[in-house]
Protein backbone atom coordinates (compact mmCIF):
# COMPACT_ATOMS: atom_id res chain seq x y z
CA UNK A 1 0.00 0.00 0.00
CA UNK A 2 1.53 3.46 -1.01
CA UNK A 3 1.28 5.76 1.50
CA UNK A 4 -0.71 9.36 0.53
CA UNK A 5 2.33 12.00 0.24
CA UNK A 6 -0.60 14.56 -0.60
CA UNK A 7 0.62 17.79 0.93
CA UNK A 8 -2.20 20.95 1.61
CA UNK A 9 -1.82 23.21 -0.85
CA UNK A 10 -1.74 27.20 0.15
CA UNK A 11 -5.31 28.03 -1.02
CA UNK A 12 -6.97 25.31 1.15
CA UNK A 13 -8.02 25.68 4.90
CA UNK A 14 -6.15 23.51 6.96
CA UNK A 15 -9.29 22.97 9.19
CA UNK A 16 -9.40 22.82 13.25
CA UNK A 17 -5.90 20.88 13.11
CA UNK A 18 -4.23 23.89 11.37
CA UNK A 19 -1.57 25.68 12.73
CA UNK A 20 -3.87 27.91 14.67
CA UNK A 21 -5.74 25.88 16.32
CA UNK A 22 -4.85 25.77 20.24
CA UNK A 23 -6.34 23.75 23.21
CA UNK A 24 -9.03 26.03 24.43
CA UNK A 25 -7.55 29.03 27.20
CA UNK A 26 -9.48 28.88 30.18
CA UNK A 27 -10.99 32.57 30.68
CA UNK A 28 -8.65 34.80 32.88
CA UNK A 29 -11.56 36.35 34.06
CA UNK A 30 -12.57 32.99 35.47
CA UNK A 31 -11.14 32.80 38.81
CA UNK A 32 -11.73 36.66 39.15
CA UNK A 33 -15.78 35.24 38.95
CA UNK A 34 -14.66 32.36 41.13
CA UNK A 35 -13.69 35.37 44.00
CA UNK A 36 -16.79 37.37 43.27
CA UNK A 37 -19.03 34.35 44.13
CA UNK A 38 -17.22 33.71 47.29
CA UNK A 39 -17.85 36.87 48.34
CA UNK A 40 -21.02 36.71 47.65
CA UNK A 41 -22.11 33.53 49.17
CA UNK A 42 -20.02 34.01 52.53
CA UNK A 43 -22.32 36.87 53.80
CA UNK A 44 -25.47 34.78 52.98
CA UNK A 45 -27.49 33.45 55.76
CA UNK A 46 -27.05 30.06 54.24
CA UNK A 47 -23.54 30.31 54.17
CA UNK A 48 -23.61 30.83 58.02
CA UNK A 49 -26.23 28.74 59.35
CA UNK A 50 -24.33 25.89 57.35
CA UNK A 51 -21.21 26.94 58.98
CA UNK A 52 -23.15 26.54 62.06
CA UNK A 53 -24.29 23.67 61.62
CA UNK A 54 -21.07 22.08 60.01
CA UNK A 55 -19.46 23.53 63.65
CA UNK A 56 -22.20 22.53 66.14
CA UNK A 57 -22.09 18.62 64.23
CA UNK A 58 -18.45 18.82 64.68
CA UNK A 59 -18.55 19.03 67.92
CA UNK A 60 -21.72 16.76 68.55
CA UNK A 61 -19.71 14.08 67.04
CA UNK A 62 -16.10 14.48 68.92
CA UNK A 63 -18.05 14.59 72.26
CA UNK A 64 -20.83 12.10 72.01
CA UNK A 65 -19.38 9.33 69.94
CA UNK A 66 -17.33 6.31 71.02
CA UNK A 67 -14.01 7.22 72.20
CA UNK A 68 -12.45 5.58 69.05
CA UNK A 69 -14.67 6.95 66.74
CA UNK A 70 -13.67 10.76 67.75
CA UNK A 71 -11.36 13.02 65.74
CA UNK A 72 -10.74 15.64 67.57
CA UNK A 73 -10.39 15.71 71.37
CA UNK A 74 -12.37 18.07 73.29
CA UNK A 75 -10.05 17.98 76.16
CA UNK A 76 -7.80 19.95 73.22
CA UNK A 77 -9.79 22.33 72.91
CA UNK A 78 -10.81 20.92 69.07
CA UNK A 79 -7.64 21.78 67.87
CA UNK A 80 -8.82 20.32 64.29
CA UNK A 81 -12.01 22.36 63.65
CA UNK A 82 -9.67 25.66 64.97
CA UNK A 83 -7.21 24.52 62.49
CA UNK A 84 -10.03 24.04 59.47
CA UNK A 85 -11.71 27.66 60.74
CA UNK A 86 -8.65 29.22 60.33
CA UNK A 87 -7.91 27.97 57.37
CA UNK A 88 -11.24 28.74 55.70
CA UNK A 89 -10.82 32.20 57.30
CA UNK A 90 -7.42 32.95 56.06
CA UNK A 91 -8.52 31.56 52.19
CA UNK A 92 -11.82 33.99 52.83
CA UNK A 93 -10.05 37.41 53.58
CA UNK A 94 -7.72 37.33 50.24
CA UNK A 95 -11.08 36.54 47.96
CA UNK A 96 -12.90 39.17 49.19
CA UNK A 97 -10.52 41.32 48.83
CA UNK A 98 -9.92 40.50 45.39
CA UNK A 99 -13.74 40.42 44.73
CA UNK A 100 -13.16 43.97 46.50
CA UNK A 101 -10.86 45.01 43.93
CA UNK A 102 -12.59 44.22 40.74
CA UNK A 103 -15.09 45.93 42.03
CA UNK A 104 -13.91 48.86 42.79
CA UNK A 105 -12.09 48.69 38.76
CA UNK A 106 -15.68 48.54 37.85
CA UNK A 107 -16.49 51.50 39.61
CA UNK A 108 -13.63 53.46 38.21
CA UNK A 109 -14.72 52.80 35.01
CA UNK A 110 -18.72 53.54 35.55
CA UNK A 111 -17.42 56.79 36.99
CA UNK A 112 -15.61 57.57 34.04
CA UNK A 113 -18.63 56.80 32.05
CA UNK A 114 -20.53 58.93 33.51
CA UNK A 115 -18.10 62.01 34.05
CA UNK A 116 -18.07 61.63 30.22
CA UNK A 117 -21.59 61.70 29.47
CA UNK A 118 -22.03 64.46 32.23
CA UNK A 119 -19.21 66.84 29.62
CA UNK A 120 -21.47 65.62 26.93
CA UNK A 121 -24.63 66.79 28.67
CA UNK A 122 -23.58 70.02 29.50
CA UNK A 123 -22.14 70.67 25.94
CA UNK A 124 -25.78 69.84 24.53
CA UNK A 125 -27.09 72.57 26.78
CA UNK A 126 -24.69 74.69 26.22
CA UNK A 127 -25.36 74.41 22.61
CA UNK A 128 -29.02 74.75 22.61
CA UNK A 129 -28.60 77.96 24.94
CA UNK A 130 -26.37 79.34 22.38
CA UNK A 131 -29.07 78.53 19.62
CA UNK A 132 -31.89 79.85 21.93
CA UNK A 133 -29.84 83.02 22.19
CA UNK A 134 -29.21 83.32 18.77
CA UNK A 135 -32.87 83.04 18.27
CA UNK A 136 -34.23 85.56 20.34
CA UNK A 137 -31.66 87.73 18.64
CA UNK A 138 -33.13 86.95 15.64
CA UNK A 139 -36.43 87.46 16.91
CA UNK A 140 -35.75 90.96 18.02
CA UNK A 141 -37.59 93.52 15.70
CA UNK A 142 -36.06 96.93 14.38
CA UNK A 143 -36.29 98.88 17.04
CA UNK A 144 -34.55 96.74 18.91
CA UNK A 145 -37.53 95.45 21.62
CA UNK A 146 -37.65 91.56 21.74
CA UNK A 147 -41.15 89.93 20.68
CA UNK A 148 -42.82 88.58 23.55
CA UNK A 149 -44.91 85.59 23.56
CA UNK A 150 -48.38 87.20 23.84
CA UNK A 151 -46.86 89.36 20.58
CA UNK A 152 -45.78 85.96 18.64
CA UNK A 153 -49.47 83.88 19.80
CA UNK A 154 -51.22 87.33 18.34
CA UNK A 155 -49.29 86.87 15.15
CA UNK A 156 -49.60 83.30 14.93
CA UNK A 157 -52.65 83.64 15.54
CA UNK A 158 -53.46 86.15 12.58
CA UNK A 159 -51.90 83.55 10.49
CA UNK A 160 -54.08 80.96 10.99
CA UNK A 161 -57.13 82.72 10.64
CA UNK A 162 -55.85 83.77 7.00
CA UNK A 163 -55.70 80.07 6.50
CA UNK A 164 -58.52 79.53 7.55
CA UNK A 165 -60.25 82.19 5.71
CA UNK A 166 -61.50 83.47 8.38
CA UNK A 167 -59.31 86.79 9.08
CA UNK A 168 -59.65 90.20 7.97
CA UNK A 169 -57.32 89.16 4.78
CA UNK A 170 -59.47 86.52 3.62
CA UNK A 171 -61.15 86.31 -0.37
CA UNK A 172 -64.67 86.91 0.87
CA UNK A 173 -63.24 90.09 2.15
CA UNK A 174 -61.24 91.24 -0.25
CA UNK A 175 -64.73 91.31 -2.77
Amino acid sequence: MARSTKRPSLDAPRGRGGMLARAPQPSRDRFGRFTEWIARNMGTPVFLLALTLFCVGWILWNTTMPESWRFDDAALGFTALTLVLSLQASYAAPLILLAQNRQDDRDRVQIEQDRQRAERNLADTEYLAREIVALRIALTDISGDVVTRDVLRAELRAILDRLDGTGPDSEDERR
